[in-house]
Formats: C-alpha cells, structure tokens, sequence
C-alpha cells in the first residue's frame, strides 16, 4: 500500500481572531487541545487541514512552526529528508518522513525566465528555513548556448509561510561546492566549486574562493580562499567556539587529458582545514588513503552526537561504509549494504536523527527507458537501510514516492531538515 502524501498549498489563510470562537477538540481547552495537536508529525499537517475548519486555521498559523520549536522538546521534532529530483523551479521539491512512511509535496521556487536545467546547487536547513544556493545552469542569455554557466542565486524557503524568496546572490558563481551551516549562528560558509554540469561529464570551470553568509543582514563577505581550484567537495565543521574548524574534503582541481582529446579530472586525497581562530587560515591534511587504494572520495555524510567529542564522518563507496578517523588520517571499514544496489551509482547517503540512511531503487527500472517513455506512471518503489552506528545494527522498510520516474540518487539533491 502506497503511504500516503499530500501538496503544500502556496496560500496561506490568517489566522483571525475568530478562532478563539472555534473549538479544536471539543471538550478541552483550546489551549490544551493546539499543544496536543502540536505533536503531531509535520508530514500529516497538510492532510489534516480538511478535518474542520479550526484545524485548517491551526494547521495554517504563520505561528505554528515557532510554537513547535518553542514548546516541543527535541525528541518529538520530525526529522525530514528533502529531495530535489531536478530543478526546482520545474519539479517541485518532496519532504519524505522515514519515521512515519509520509511524504509531503512542496511548492516549486520561482522560476528564472532566462535559466533552465538547474543542477548541482546545494541545499541546507538552518532552523525553519531552507536554503537554494548556486548550481550549474543553461542561460539563453549567454553564447554559446549549450555551454553551463555557475550560477550565484540564493533562495530560501519559509516553512512558516510556505513561500519562497529570493536572497543577495553569492560573491562568485558556483556549483558542485562544499557548503556548511556555522553551529550556533546564523551564518553559512561556502568553498570552492565550479561550472560542471550533470549533462556533461568533464569539463568545466572550478574556483577556489571561499565566502559566508549572514542570514540577518542578507549579505555575503569573502573569506580566504582555498589553497588550490576544488570542485564536487564536501564541507563540514569540527570542533566548538575558538576550537571550531571548518573541513573541506575531496572533489576535483585541475584535469588532465589523454591523447589531448579526453579530459580526466584529478581527484584530491586530501583535506584542507580552516581554523577559524587563526583569522580563517587555511592548513593542509596528509592524503586519506594511500595511490590505487580508490580513485576518488565516496558520498559523504556527518554524524553529529551529544555524546561523541567530534562529529562522525561516514563515507559509502559501493556496498561498503566506511568512517573517518582522525588520528591515523584513514578511512576504515564500517560495516557492509545488507542488500546491495544494482546501480552504485544511483544511490542516496544521508545521517538523519542519529542514523545513516541509503536509499536505493527497489525495481531496478532503466531510467533512460523511463525518461523517455510516457506511458509509465506507476510510483517508484524506494528500499531504504538504515545502520545505527552505536547499536551496529540494520533495519529497512520499502515505501512507494510520489515521483512516477524512479529517483536518479546520483543527480538528485538531498537535505535534511527538523521541524
């Protein structure tokens, strides 16, 4: 049975005065009644605006988002996976709830009238808010027209208005960059990236600057740049206050060619590190593994718990998980996929509520056939395994999206979220 999903409506009806007139549960208090109701799943609210007319106005409060992360204690907060099979301004966004099998559409972002073919922009949650930035697009603009242009947008997506807006544009066009929320503050850090598009293998141009965001002031400032070009990197932070650390691994500099047609990128094995403490300067990290041991950095994703001195960082490489650990500069085997994927490629790696997360396409349908036929429509089956890593143990479930293409995990955009 398909789990149920539903459609965020852009319009948001006020909530009026006459509500304290209306009664959400008969029997009980209002006030009682909307902090009950407050714990109820985000996934579900849209569903349940249809039972009365009081609940759509609750379900509907610009104040609703806040109360839940003023009043709900940590553990009852819904941790939300959000996946962007394509560009957003064509195919809307998705929040999937492992928790309870729920899915919940979004509204697209705003379209750009000279821009289409957005991919490798990078999404982040910070708080109540979701941020679109860079990417690599087509610009009817720009000559020739089948050569990707970075682009330097910024959107952000309020889940208390369920609207878009668009943000001051970065310093320096990027996609395929390494991207981090600064804990504790409302700042984001960007490094690196490039031009690449999905459509193109190779290729492309790549930057080495380094800016942050400040979300109150709407700004962007530069920062020291990288010590060399880095493209398709990752970005985390270690550490806390003075001791706070901003990592930077893998991706791709320079390219070399063979027979001087075909271009082949160099990937780093290395890490490059900023200390924030020293005015944002930068160090370089020994390589991570040693030459013909693989060719290139895995999927990654960081683990952060109360109890761990450092966030745990997990890489998967085919069938294999494997974690970083600092001291020896290596990455050691983990654990192994119970259920191996057919396709490596087409796999999603996210840390969710204290877990990690691989999703992978149970049918094993061709995309390419499913691309370009009509005629298919039925729901892709998604099989997903998750691994505790304190607990060392596994579990999965199959759950149907709402998506009638099977997601393609290696172009589409994953986000976590907690509301």
């Amino acid at each position: 049975m398909a789990p149920p999903y539903s459609t965020v409506s852009r319009q948001q009806p006020r909530l009026r005065t006459r509500t304290l007139t209306l009664t959400f549960i008969p029997g009980l208090p209002n006030d009682l009644a909307a902090l009950i109701l407050l714990f109820i799943p985000y996934s579900h609210h849209s569903r349940l605006k249809c039972v009365c007319k009081s609940w759509r106005l609750l379900f509907a409060s610009k104040s609703l988002i806040s109360l839940r992360y003023k009043l709900l204690p940590p553990r009852r907060f819904s941790h939300l996976l959000c996946i962007f099979p394509e560009d957003p301004s064509i195919t809307s966004p998705c929040l999937f709830d492992p928790h309870n099998l729920a899915w919940c559409l979004l509204p697209p972002m705003p379209c750009n009238p000279h821009g289409y073919g957005l991919c490798n922009f990078t999404s982040i949650a910070v708080g109540p808010h979701l941020y679109i930035l860079g990417g690599s697009l087509f610009d009817t603009r720009s000559f020739p027209l089948d050569i990707p242009c970075p682009s330097s947008s910024a959107f952000r997506f309020d889940f208390a208005t369920l609207s878009w807006e668009s943000l001051s544009p970065m310093i320096t066009p990027r996609g395929s960059f390494a991207c981090a929320a600064v804990p504790n503050s409302d700042k984001i850090l960007v490094a690196g990236g490039g031009s690449r598009h999905t459509v193109f293998g190779a290729a492309g141009s790549n930057v080495s600057s380094v800016e942050m965001y400040d979300i109150g002031k709407d700004e962007w400032v530069p920062l020291d740049g990288l010590p060399g070009f880095r493209a398709g990197c990752v970005g985390f932070f270690v550490g806390n206050g003075e001791d706070r650390e901003f990592w930077v691994m893998g991706g791709y500099g320079n390219s070399r060619t063979i027979s001087n047609v075909l271009p082949v990128d160099q990937y780093y094995r290395d890490a490059v590190v900023m200390e924030l403490k020293n005015g944002g300067k930068w160090k370089e990290i020994g390589d991570m593994w040693e030459e013909g041991e693989r060719g290139r950095l895995g999927k990654i994703v960081v683990l952060e718990d109360e109890a761990w001195d450092a966030p745990a960082i997990f890489m998967l490489e085919k069938s294999t998980i494997f974690r970083y650990h600092r001291t020896p500069n290596r990455w050691l085997k983990e654990t192994s996929l119970p259920k191996k994927s057919s396709n490596d490629k087409s796999v999603g790696f996210v840390a969710l509520n204290g877990e990690l997360h691989v999703m992978t396409a149970l049918n094993g349908t061709n995309l390419t056939q499913c691309q370009s036929s009509r005629q298919h429509k039925r729901p892709a089956t998604l099989l997903t395994q998750i691994y505790h890593p304190k607990k060392k143990l596994w579990r999965s479930f199959t759950t149907k999206s709402p998506f009638h293409l099977p997601l393609d995990f290696s172009t589409a955009i994953l986000c976590t979220v907690r509301l």
